[in-house]
């Protein structure tokens, strides 16, 4: 393969390429097991084989039965491309409308290997938040985007591209839907039989949408989230000295080292997999490593004692550190860790999301497709010592909050010690971040925005950096209340040190915290610099689906809201669906993602800016949506900031008409009318 226009010409069949297998040197996801019955297995074979011709389907019939026995999926590695998986300046694309384009740059991006979790598996992040289901899909993708033209939309049954059909220009170029299962069937292990048979996929978030930007897309997340926690536990607003103790370098959770380091803060991060250490390492987003527990704390006790800022990557199990902590602490009296989370991947902490303490890595990996009910045990074994040392430490002044990758629901299921007394089946002994940080933020209108440059010119991404900058310092001056205005401020701090922390990884793109006004602000400002030609190319707005609106995860972004509706999914349909009519360029709508499978409903969407002042219409009546919905969702649930903000866009805006809830009566009045 030599070529992005013979990458869009559809499969290589004539001659079939080579079969090089999985490829040595990269990191490879961990072996499924779908337990599939003979007829199972039959028709997993049957179904991927219909996307070739008859001449070559005794080939590959056979390799891809050796794939589904060896490996639990048929992922199709012979036609995993040979070109240099990444995002191409938009202008490379073979294309006939530039939001085709854009797209296939982003697709790219999501699969490139400095990018990718697993990218031969096709796995952006979070150990199976797949791109595709097999790289036949990617194929006949890309051949469908070379094609489009404004007048059609392109479909997407989870991975499986269904075709072309006509539409109008001011549609959708793309919808995408992921996991859509029937609720009685939308479990675990009828997940892992699905997608064996290639029927669904688990699309995480910004992975089946086409949307992630690297590890930087949680950065900023974290960043903020470790701010305002030392802001809520610690009361300080300088974290020098402070240590934050977690887990994970992998896909999203590498963000949580550069974080530290950006809030000045000791950040101690423990990982498993040396190959995630070594590239964050490589990276620049890792300062120091080590595999010694005596060499780590030692490290961490010198650097709380000068306050110096550090990232420290611990070659390890979170376990062994957080029990080592303790031992610290019941030895000498010293408390050595000051906030902690998790982000293993315990939303699918059987498949390699988390690995128990009692094995190595190696023996890990080979005991889950082994013998999958033993490694079953020894995780919930492990999840219930990684709890008791959080608890023990928790005697203390030391903080501890879940990060919303299911890590208290997977440990309350295992029997952990997590239970809160008296408290709704969302909460548990530590809040999650939505509830006591990240949440407030959301009922302002603040999310996690983001942009790319489809130039792929580190230039244009500097003018859009100053484009921010300046729209937000607009903003403030405007006025704007306390709480919004430290929100805005944090924001621009952030976007004056991007550069500076060297980010980016992959395309050119950029995330920043901004509500309604800000966000519109920000992609009106984008859109004249492109039509003017200080950026010389398209640029791509989207947002992580962890967002105002876009997601109902009652464990996670929807588990501040308690009026019951917790549990209901109608916000992020609606936003998927809202954001379709306003003029998105893409949308996407999964089941799955943070915090599991059948856990979560979200979406997201994709926007391009071209200059037009088409563009700026559909960004102004779009992205207004798509944060007003998830306001007035919290209004009424009772969030008093989220009244706030819905009063104040009604006055600014005569096309949006909320009814706002009334006071909720008294517990008095409740208990007199409710007595027998």
């Amino acid at each position: 393969m030599s070529s992005l226009r013979e990458l869009c010409s559809g499969l290589p069949l004539r001659p079939l390429p080579e079969n090089r297998g999985r490829w040595a040197g990269v990191p490879h996801a961990p072996v499924r097991t779908p337990d599939l019955s003979p007829a199972e297995e039959q028709l997993a074979l049957r179904n991927a084989l219909r996307y070739f011709p008859p001449d070559v389907q005794k080939l590959l019939a056979l390799e891809f039965a050796q794939e589904l026995r060896q490996f639990g999926h048929i992922y199709m590695y012979r036609f995993c491309p040979t070109i240099e998986m990444r995002a191409y300046p938009i202008e490379q694309y073979p294309c006939r409308t530039r939001a085709a384009a854009a797209i296939m740059h982003m697709i790219m991006n999501n699969l490139d290997p400095a990018v990718a979790q697993f990218p031969q598996e096709l796995v952006t992040y979070g150990g199976n938040g797949q791109v595709f289901n097999n790289w036949a899909q990617f194929w006949l993708t890309m051949s469908y985007l070379s094609k489009m033209t404004e007048e059609q939309t392109l479909v997407m049954y989870s991975g499986h591209p269904l075709g072309l059909f006509p539409s109008s220009p001011c549609t959708p170029r793309l919808i995408i839907t992921n996991g859509m299962v029937i609720p009685n069937y939308s479990s675990r292990t009828e997940y892992e039989k699905l997608f064996a048979l290639g029927v669904t996929m688990y699309g995480q978030m910004t992975a089946g949408s086409y949307c992630y930007i690297g590890p930087q897309g949680i950065v900023h997340g974290t960043v903020l989230t470790v701010l305002n926690a030392g802001r809520r536990y610690l009361g300080i607003e300088d974290l020098a000295g402070k240590v934050f103790v977690t887990s994970g370098l992998g896909g999203m959770s590498g963000a949580q080292a550069k974080a530290a380091a950006i809030v000045g803060c000791i950040g101690v991060i423990a990982e498993v997999d040396k190959a995630a250490l070594v590239k964050r390492h490589r990276q620049g987003w890792l300062m120091e490593v080590t595999d010694s527990l005596d060499r780590c704390i030692a490290r961490l006790r010198e650097a709380r004692k000068k306050k110096e800022v550090l990232s420290l990557g611990y070659h390890g199990n979170v376990v062994d550190l957080w029990e080592r902590l303790v031992h610290e602490l019941n030895t000498t009296g010293e408390l050595l860790v000051d906030l902690g989370s998790d982000q293993t991947s315990c939303h699918n902490p059987f498949n390699g999301g988390y690995y128990p303490v009692q094995l190595s890595f190696s023996e890990a990996q080979s005991l889950m497709s082994s013998n999958p009910a033993a490694f079953k045990h020894l995780v919930q074994e492990s999840l219930r010592r990684h709890v008791s040392a959080i608890n023990r430490l928790a005697q203390e002044k030391f903080f501890f909050w879940d990060y919303g990758n299911a890590f208290l629901l997977e440990a309350q299921r295992a029997g952990a010690d997590v239970e809160k007394k008296g408290a709704n089946k969302t909460e548990f002994r530590y809040p999650s971040y939505v509830q006591h940080i990240m949440g407030d933020i959301f009922s302002q209108g603040f999310g996690p925005f983001r942009w790319v440059c489809t130039s792929g010119n580190p230039q244009d991404l500097a003018v859009t950096d100053h484009l921010a900058t300046s729209v937000l310092e607009k903003v403030i001056a405007d006025g704007v209340k306390p709480s919004v205005k430290l929100q805005y401020m944090d924001n621009i701090r952030w976007i004056r040190e991007a550069a500076k922390h060297q980010l980016v990884v992959g395309s050119q793109a950029r995330i920043l915290y901004s509500d309604q006004k800000g966000r519109v602000a920000v992609a009106v400002a984008i859109n004249q610099a492109i039509a003017s030609g200080k950026i010389k190319a398209p640029v791509v707005l989207s947002r992580d689906h962890h967002d105002v609106s876009g997601t109902d995860s009652p464990f996670r972004e929807t588990s501040n809201i308690y009026d019951g509706s917790a549990f209901c999914a109608d916000m992020a349909v609606q936003n998927f669906v809202g954001d379709a009519c306003r003029g998105a360029t893409w949308v996407a709508l999964h089941n799955g993602g943070g915090v599991g499978w059948g856990e979560v409903i979200n979406g997201g969407f994709g926007l391009v800016l071209d200059g037009t002042p088409e563009a700026e219409q559909k960004a102004r009546m779009m992205l207004s949506w798509d944060v007003s919905n998830g306001v007035a969702r919290r209004c009424w649930s009772g969030n008093p900031k989220a009244y706030e903000i819905i009063c104040q866009t009604m006055q600014e805006n005569s096309g949006l008409v909320v009814t706002l809830p009334h006071a909720v009566a008294d517990e008095q009045v409740l208990q007199q009318a409710l007595r027998p």
